[in-house]
């Protein structure tokens, strides 16, 4: 029997949000208690076995900054490392892990054991304590009440969790177990904006039963960009994945049997995921396509279960042996576990603080999917900052705000707690209006000294941050100290404008063509030879997108100044140039009273904001002039 009744924090669910709230709440030094289902599903990937990615690869370095889990458990997990976009700029780069399941769980447990002062206990919350408007902990089934200065739910897909296949429906937070229908009540008396959404899962397969040989492959790559600032190696044997396709065979059988579908036969009201549609969202949505791909993914070096990326379903069982087995290297494939869809109850984020405590019922924080988002990346980063915000509060100290044109994590939580979700919400690079400046190499530098101040960031990666700090500061002093003319950099093979400027290799770096190797034999001795080839290539892309920094930090400044000017009703949108149709729609819809208003619909970029307020102030300035 559990006996210690009063925590400081105490955070309901283990997954990925609840681990790295608990995690977050430790590392202020706070007593913490992690409830959960199964102690032996902490962290647990209970969809695709894979973290990273486009602009979710940029949330766990994020994470990471602050000395989250996330990263650096997946790095010791990974068995395959991929840099996605590694043709385009650094900005929309984003790194993916493929993890071993199995020895991702155990990392994340072990990590959670060795923090001394969080209690996990098993057992099902049945409601929350609430005394004079402010919840003050949690009641447990067989518990009893366990009470806490701040409580953070972090329920994912349990709450009122519902599992279709076909149209067999049980009740459930994923396949297997039981989902939380008292406190998914609890929630809804208390007329907190409950709705409904939905995901969905693939069959698992039996690698045993793949044909390998009929199959391309997909390796990582050779030179892994790890996920955690702190990696040095990789810990795990690295393997390639399977790559096949649908075909028609595989469309006709899924279109045949649309009316089996549960997401198509109406047994579902909750709204998917847009950016990540079933097999039948595909063939129905695409029906000019012939084929649509599918990654085989092991789900680990001792696991003969495989994730066949790209097909999840709610099709019955028969159905999806049928239209898998018309696959290309699948035709004798074993189903170990039918695909299916989820639907379950999320509350609406715009109820919460940008700390995310609810608005009215304080001492409570929300985060992960319960706000509406999907993914485990967007999960962990909620789960930081509520835990992060929940054990300031704790320790009676202002609680912390994540700015969009700083992190992700801002631009996330903005959007959730602004904007509202009408769908899962996914992220990705092109939320960021200021991604040219958060970028994945830089994660550290916008953010681990933000931790440090507050006490949640590590002393070991404090001194790996400042050296990295320094070197970089160095580096930019070798490449700035001195200018070249025209006629001096010709000499060595430059071709620049004679334009009577001098210019330091620094500066070079930022013209099309021109990498380090080039402005090396500019600088004395051997002096960059000297750094480590990561300092080098940040040292570049600062360089590459030094102007386009510049202007972007004007305009979070100028609209920082502007955002509290006020927009009259009848502002006209029509007559500005430059916004599209869209955007104007949007804003005669909405009538935002401020720019700030403005600045949190969606898909209103900063161009936009300044045309608006050029137009206030041009405004402004007529009337002055006629008064």
């Amino acid at each position: 029997m559990f006996h210690v009744k009063q925590f400081d924090v105490v955070v309901v669910g283990g997954g990925h949000a609840g681990v790295e709230a608990a995690h977050a709440a430790h590392r202020l030094g706070l007593s913490t208690a992690l409830i959960t289902k199964s102690k032996y599903d902490l962290g647990v990937m209970s969809c695709n076995p894979a973290i990273g990615g486009l602009g979710k690869g940029h949330l766990v370095r994020e994470i990471d900054a602050l000395d989250g889990l996330m990263a650096r458990v997946a790095d010791r997990s990974t068995i395959q490392h991929r840099l996605l976009n590694r043709s385009k700029g650094p900005a929309v780069r984003g790194p993916r892990a493929q993890i071993d399941r199995s020895v991702f769980r155990q990392e994340m447990a072990s990590e959670i054991a060795k923090a001394g002062n969080i209690s996990v206990i098993e057992g099902e919350v049945l409601d929350i304590i609430e005394e004079n408007g402010r919840i003050c902990g949690v009641n447990v089934a067989k518990l009893g009440d366990i009470r806490a200065t701040s409580t953070i739910i972090t329920t994912g897909t349990f709450l009122g969790g519902k599992i279709f296949v076909g149209r067999e429906v049980v009740f459930g937070g994923r396949m297997g177990q039981t989902s939380s229908k008292a406190l998914s009540d609890r929630f809804r008396g208390l007329g907190l904006g409950v709705g409904r959404l939905k995901t969905g899962t693939p069959p698992r397969l039996n690698s045993r039963t793949i044909n390998w040989d009929a199959l391309s492959r997909q390796e990582g790559d050779t030179h892994p960009e790890f996920l955690s600032f702190m990696t040095r190696k990789t810990s795990l044997p690295q393997i390639a994945c399977g790559v096949t396709a649908t075909n028609d065979l595989t469309h006709e059988i899924i279109r045949n049997n649309l009316h089996l579908s549960a997401m198509y036969g109406g047994d579902i009201e909750g709204v998917g995921p847009r950016y990540c549609p079933s097999i039948e969202d595909k063939v129905s949505r695409f029906a000019d396509k012939s084929e649509h791909q599918v990654f085989l993914e092991p789900e680990g070096l001792n696991d003969d279960t495989v994730y066949p990326n790209g097909i999840s379903t709610s099709l019955p069982v028969d159905i999806q042996e049928s239209y898998v087995r018309s696959i290309r290297g699948l035709e004798q494939v074993e189903i170990l576990q039918p695909g299916y869809a989820i639907e379950y109850d999320f509350l609406d984020p715009k109820s919460l603080e940008p700390t995310l405590e609810h608005s009215e019922l304080k001492g409570l924080y929300f985060a992960g999917q319960i706000n509406g988002t999907t993914g485990y990346e967007e999960a962990a980063a909620q789960g930081l900052v509520a835990g992060l915000n929940a054990g300031l509060a704790a320790k009676e100290l202002p609680g912390l705000s994540f700015d969009r044109s700083s992190s992700y994590i801002g631009v996330m939580i903005d959007d959730l707690v602004s904007r509202g979700v009408t769908e899962p919400y996914r992220m990705f690079t092109s939320r960021a209006e200021f991604r040219l400046k958060l970028r994945i190499d830089n994660a550290d530098q916008r953010l681990t000294e933000i931790g440090y101040s507050i006490g949640c960031v590590s002393e070991d990666r404090w001194a790996h941050y400042s050296t990295k700090k320094g070197r970089i500061a160095a580096g930019y002093h070798i490449l700035s100290r001195r200018g070249f003319t025209s006629h001096e950099l010709e000499r060595v093979g430059f071709s620049v404008k004679h334009d009577g400027q001098k210019r330091t290799p620094f500066e070079l770096l930022s013209l099309p063509g021109v990498d380090l190797a080039d402005v090396v034999k500019l600088v004395e001795s051997n002096e960059i030879a000297e750094f480590e080839p990561s300092i080098l290539e940040q040292l570049a892309i600062e360089a590459r997108y030094a102007h386009l920094l510049h202007r972007q930090e004007s305009e979070v400044e100028a609209l920082a100044k502007d955002q509290n000017l006020t927009i009259p009703l009848d502002f006209d949108y029509e007559r500005l140039s430059g916004l599209s149709n869209e955007v104007k729609s949007k804003l005669k819809a909405h009538e935002p009273k401020t720019i700030a208003h403005a600045a949190r619909l969606e898909g209103i970029t900063p161009a936009a904001l300044t045309r608006i307020v050029i137009e206030l102030r041009r405004v402004e300035l007529s009337r002055a002039h006629v008064g």
